[in-house]
């Protein structure tokens, strides 16, 4: 237990409405603190997006104390507590499961190489820290007493900047393979070491990712690469071999071009990183863009080898892509589209002549697809500067832009074959169903 004067958190740093939620449990006769990320952010001097609260009532005890709570969850059942925009979620002390718990699959349940699939043993509070991940994320703060409880030598670990597991790591791991990518996440935004045993099982137990619900790995990817230090978690994916199992596909481009892979993806990364530290909109249909690029013009390729016209082979080979890494990581259609929509852009803009570019200009997709043709020709991509070309015509008026057009020639465009018989044409009106 650690006194006021022996740290430095304020009780007014917390979340007002978080701060209630621990004072009504307490005085309804249950222990309650705030805990975990908001705890830990605030010793390290970062502002915490989130407040959560551990407490010994349950989650029925816990909404019955709030009018404006619900349960939610089957694997963690948890309560959320709504103020207006405002969500605090509150969960009870949980406990290592015992051999009496595995017979009852409603309290919980593991498959057979050892994986959670449901966690709602209830017990008490120092149970509850052993239960968690990290040493760092289990520290209480109790507003009331202006203490801070730690059971696992967190305080210290945040002191020294340490990311350490709790317990035994292959065991912790096997629970929940997820935790290798949380503790990647937590190493990169927080700009802290991994403790050597917390670090070393993890290569041998990546494959485990491959038994993780796609749904839920695409919002750990979110968490990952949306942090402000997704280039950092690339290296950090690619050096202990979990990348693979996220995006299998490119992990083998990788493999096969390496330095343009690196290249491209990192650089699309940093551009994110610096979007999400000035405050800026980030989208992650592009992100996803850039990290499966590497394996798609390979197919694109193989496809034109068969005789299908450049965009219908575009389009196919982006098919088939996407539905194969939507096995892994489920992105949803609302990012699936635009993604296809992007990279069908690279096919067109080469594609200059009459009235083409003015169109191009017009199509809602443009500027993505003509920030990602920079990104191509950062990462090293020969492409007869046409990311400059794209750039004076955006900055030209309408005479200089005629000239650019002229002098383009007689020529037919820059990619895809001079002419094409009436059949390949109908397959060119099929490859402009994403604009219609």
């Amino acid at each position: 237990m650690i006194n006021k004067s022996q740290h430095s958190l304020q009780r007014h740093q917390f979340s007002r409405h978080a701060v209630n939620i621990v004072e009504r449990l307490q005085s309804a006769g249950y222990q309650a603190y705030l805990v975990g990320g908001c705890v830990r952010d605030l010793m390290l001097g970062i502002t915490p997006k989130d407040f959560d609260v551990a407490t010994s009532a349950t989650p029925e005890q816990v909404r019955a104390e709030f009018r404006n709570a619900r349960i939610i969850g089957r694997r963690f059942k948890l309560v959320h507590v709504h103020f207006g925009r405002e969500i605090i979620e509150v969960a009870t002390f949980r406990a290592h499961h015992s051999e009496d718990d595995q017979g009852d699959a409603h309290r919980s349940s593991h498959n057979a190489s050892g994986r959670i699939l449901r966690d709602n043993v209830y017990g008490t509070l120092e149970e509850d820290a052993q239960r968690r991940d990290f040493t760092i994320n289990a520290l209480y703060y109790d507003p009331v007493s202006e203490r801070i409880l730690d059971y696992a030598n967190g305080v210290h670990d945040v002191r020294n900047r340490l990311l350490r597991l709790i317990g035994d790591p292959t065991h912790r791991y096997q629970e929940d393979p997820v935790r290798m990518l949380r503790a990647v996440r937590f190493a990169a935004k927080l700009d802290f070491g991994i403790e050597k045993h917390t670090y070393l099982p993890i290569r041998g137990l990546a494959p485990m990712l491959r038994e993780i619900p796609p749904a839920r790995l695409f919002e750990e990817c979110l968490k990952l690469f949306l942090s402000g230090q997704g280039a950092i978690a690339f290296e950090m994916l690619v050096d202990l071999e979990l990348f693979e199992p996220l995006f299998p596909a490119s992990a083998h481009a990788l493999d096969e071009r390496p330095t343009y892979t690196h290249t491209l993806i990192s650089q699309a990364l940093n551009n994110t990183d610096l979007r999400v530290k000035q405050g800026k909109p980030v989208t992650p249909a592009f992100l996803f863009a850039a990290l499966l690029w590497p394996a798609l013009p390979a197919r694109v390729l193989h496809l034109q080898n068969q005789g299908v016209p450049p965009i219908p082979a575009m389009n196919g080979a982006a098919h088939d892509l996407i539905a194969e890494q939507c096995a892994r990581i489920a992105i949803p259609k609302r990012f699936t589209l635009p993604i296809r929509e992007i990279w069908d852009m690279q096919e067109r803009l080469p594609r200059r002549s009459g009235k083409r570019a003015d169109m191009l200009l017009d199509n809602p997709r443009f500027r993505a697809g003509y920030d990602f043709l920079l990104l191509r020709e950062s990462a090293g991509e020969e492409t007869d500067d046409l990311g400059q070309w794209w750039t004076d015509y955006q900055e030209a008026n309408d005479s200089e832009r005629r000239e650019m057009i002229r002098e383009l020639g007689s020529r037919d465009d820059s990619a895809g074959p001079r002419k094409r018989k009436r059949s390949g044409s109908k397959r060119k009106r099929s490859g402009d169903e994403a604009f219609e």
